[in-house]
């Protein structure tokens, strides 16, 4: 059984098929193929997903846009292996899960044959590398790159009437005579937590592609509420969260010095925060927005805590304002917002601001997020390497 998400390709015959075709095919020869193979099966562009085990039914479950939601998987006849192919194309990355209905009653839980997890607030996912995709050396800790100093804040603010969580990275080098750059990143636990920030951060400004930058990892009480395009949020980060941090921190404190960046609903934070206030940021990194719109007679789809969104870009795209300078914006094609996020790049560009946009074979998640930023931070901050070689 197989499913294609790109063009079909031409390979040898799978090594699935070989087994299938030996007769008689035990227990036993069934063992020596698993112990013969990672699973899933990679090669060239088709993968093999596997199941051992009795069941009425196996399914591959997962949220990759081009394919059904729901992939059977199809037992070989005297055992109870289970198989399905995947065609992906190279440098894909591929998350899922493995269903299992027994007596009537349907299991979820991720691939106890495969070992790499994907992680996010919402729990783990299986993962499958396709040919040709690796895991990027710098998002792995270097022994040889200096660690930079996570602090601790708590910044009071009247706008959003509580008091704010902020982890504050500082580079290794910091020195209070220096004069650094800002990042402010929405969903900052998330990304040190499951996008590696700090490992990442380190790496890169060890190997020069970054400059040295002061980050603020801020988070959401309500982030429904506070990222889908909130006066109060835009207020907190402009007129209390930046001052705080440039009367305290050696900081640029210029336009030119500041970049705001969020995934997802953060993205939606960043661009309506600097919709509100032009003059806070000269750039903005966009990763997966959910800018979500309504064209005429079509449904945008979401929920009401879409609502605010909607309203927020219908009424840009219907009048364009430079909010920056530089706009780096990514997005996953195999997830559903790819035809919004590609939509929007008209709408930036026409406003004179300079936008880079960068597509991958990933999905909505961190780790795709992960893998976008050393592209994403040496555009908005380049280091001496970076500068060297352009």
């Amino acid at each position: 059984m197989s499913t294609a998400l790109g063009a079909p390709v031409s390979v040898r015959r799978l090594a699935i098929e070989r087994l299938r075709e030996r007769r008689p095919l035990d227990d036993a020869g069934v063992d020596r193929f698993l112990a013969r193979h990672d699973v899933p099966i990679v090669e060239g562009q088709r993968c093999t997903f596997l199941h051992r085990g009795e069941a009425e039914a196996v399914t591959l479950v997962h949220r990759t846009v081009g394919l059904p939601g729901h992939l059977p998987l199809a037992r070989i006849d005297s055992t109870d292996l289970w198989y399905v192919v995947v065609e992906l194309p190279e440098g894909s990355r591929f998350e899922y899960q493995l269903e299992v209905k027994i007596d009537g009653r349907h299991d979820r839980f991720n691939d106890p044959m495969n070992h790499r997890r994907a992680h996010s607030p919402m729990g783990s996912m299986s993962v499958c590398y396709a040919r040709g995709y690796v895991v990027p050396e710098w998002t792995q800790a270097h022994p040889e790159a200096r660690p930079g100093e996570l602090l601790e804040l708590a910044v009071p603010s009247r706008a959003l009437r509580r008091d704010t969580h902020v982890t504050l990275y500082l580079p290794a080098r910091f020195r209070r005579s220096a004069r650094y750059p800002l990042l402010v990143v929405h969903d900052g636990q998330d990304y040190l937590h499951y996008a590696a920030m700090k490992t990442v951060l380190d790496n890169l400004i060890h190997r020069l592609d970054v400059a040295e930058v002061v980050v603020a990892l801020v988070d959401p009480g309500d982030r429904l509420v506070e990222y889908a395009n909130s006066a109060a949020h835009a207020r907190y980060l402009a007129a209390e969260l930046i001052p705080y941090l440039e009367q305290r921190y050696p900081l640029q404190g210029t336009r030119t010095g500041r970049c705001l960046m969020g995934s997802s609903f953060g993205a939606v934070a960043a661009l309506s925060t600097a919709y509100r206030y032009p003059e806070l940021a000269s750039a903005l990194i966009l990763q997966s927005g959910s800018f979500v719109f309504t064209d005429i007679g079509n449904d945008h789809g979401g929920g009401p805590a879409f609502e605010p969104v909607v309203r927020f870009v219908n009424r840009y795209r219907a009048g364009p304002r430079r909010v920056a300078d530089r706009i780096f914006s990514s997005c996953g094609i195999y997830e559903p917002l790819i035809i919004p996020n590609r939509s929007m790049l008209h709408t930036f560009e026409s406003t004179g601001m300079l936008v880079r946009y960068v597509e991958a074979r990933d999905g909505h998640s961190w780790e795709n997020w992960r893998d976008r930023l050393q592209e994403a931070l040496s555009w908005v901050y380049p280091g001496a390497q970076k500068l060297f070689y352009e």
